[in-house]
């Protein structure tokens, strides 16, 4: 940790170079099980927040150039590494971008079987994200450890549908990599039966907690306007009141056959932000139990589709989805090659920390890491 006395910048942000001295703090970079490699420098005046810097670019990995050297199959894996807790939600929206390039329709059980692995990466990462940000506060394991019981039988069933409980690399342009088997498609209803009971015990332990709701309530307030200009996006934005679901404004894949409502928030503090992901895995859970009751026979993949050595017309596409962290969108150019020309990423996780200073002005060193917690990144996404 450094520490610098910044009397010269003392007029700068107080106004009264008497009323005491700055202190410079960097806080990170952290370990990855935790916000991963991340750093802010922080500016205080006794424990009140004058000024923070985000920084990052430890973990950056070259995604995007990568991929304009790879072919578009190849590129798949790496999507896996983005957010690195949602391989499936990555996978489908460069998929969603490929086949929007190419013209590519996608069989109706695919698409079915898309919605179900989407909405359970869902429940999981909402559930970790709730445990993390408890941990933040200071609590025990107890919360985290109950949101990892349940993300573990998510996690297994991944691993008996694709071979791989977190990198899946499972979908493919024009459908899924296998088909899933009645078995498999027993256990999902399973486990969406029993998962409400989950819920119910998670949120009578939180949800009305004292030491929570004093931690979380009015602290780290994201204004609507602010989050809308910002380009904030996913639980972040609704909390915030913005009624903004790309699931329900693009009706991409077959959402729009699917009910279920979007939660909204009044106030777009840490609170709101928190409450936003429990009322969202009772939304994932409804349409789980559509997609299980709907879901049709048939192939998994277009026949027609070539995946190697897929070489679509020159053009360009832009492909997005609502990950659990927020819109991820995926901007391809095509020159007629078998590599993309132009390959970027919009990631969910870099644009919503980008107001992390906004809503930590004024507050105390102690609400910062609270705060951080609440928006959900991961430094996979933010670095590339």
């Amino acid at each position: 940790m450094s520490v610098e006395i910044a009397e010269d910048r003392m007029a700068e942000l107080t106004g009264d170079p008497d009323s005491g001295q700055l202190l410079e703090i960097s806080m990170g970079p952290h370990h990855p099980s935790t916000h991963g490699v991340f750093r802010m420098n922080v500016t205080l005046e006794g424990e009140r927040v004058v000024r923070l810097k985000p920084v990052f670019g430890y973990l950056h990995r070259n995604h995007e150039k990568i991929a304009e050297n790879a072919s578009y199959l190849a590129a798949i894996p790496y999507t896996d590494r983005l957010d690195y807790l949602c391989s499936m939600t990555n996978n489908w929206g460069y998929a969603l971008a490929v086949e929007k390039l190419v013209g590519i329709a996608v069989p109706e059980r695919a698409e079915y079987i898309r919605v179900i692995v989407a909405e359970l990466t869902r429940l999981q990462n909402h559930a970790s994200l709730i445990g993390f940000l408890l941990q933040d506060m200071g609590a025990s394991g107890t919360p985290l450890m109950y949101a990892f019981r349940e993300r573990e039988k998510i996690l297994d069933l991944f691993e008996s549908l694709t071979g791989s409980r977190m990198m899946c690399n499972y979908m493919r342009f024009g459908g899924v990599r296998v088909d899933t088997t009645p078995e498999w498609l027993e256990e999902v209803q399973a486990l969406v039966s029993r998962f409400p009971q989950f819920l119910d015990e998670f949120e009578k332990l939180l949800t009305e907690n004292e030491i929570l709701m004093s931690r979380t309530q009015g602290v780290g307030i994201l204004p609507r306007e602010l989050a809308i200009n910002a380009g904030v996006t996913g639980p972040m934005l609704r909390a915030s009141g913005v009624n903004y679901d790309i699931r329900k404004v693009d009706g991409y894949g077959i959402y729009d056959r699917f009910t279920f409502r979007v939660p909204l928030g009044e106030h777009g503090d840490v609170y709101d932000r928190y409450m936003m992901r429990a009322l969202e895995m009772h939304e994932s859970l409804k349409i789980l139990e559509q997609a299980l009751r709907e879901i049709t026979a048939g192939p998994v993949i277009d026949p027609k589709t070539r995946l190697r050595g897929l070489r679509p017309k020159a053009g360009e596409a832009y492909g997005r989805i609502e990950s659990p962290k927020g819109e991820l969108g995926f901007y391809l150019i095509s020159n007629g090659t078998t590599e993309p020309y132009r390959y970027r990423v919009r990631p969910p996780s870099l644009i919503n920390l980008t107001v992390l200073e906004d809503m930590c002005l004024g507050r105390s060193v102690a609400d910062i890491v609270v705060i951080l917690g609440s928006i959900d990144i991961v430094l996979g996404e933010v670095d590339r």
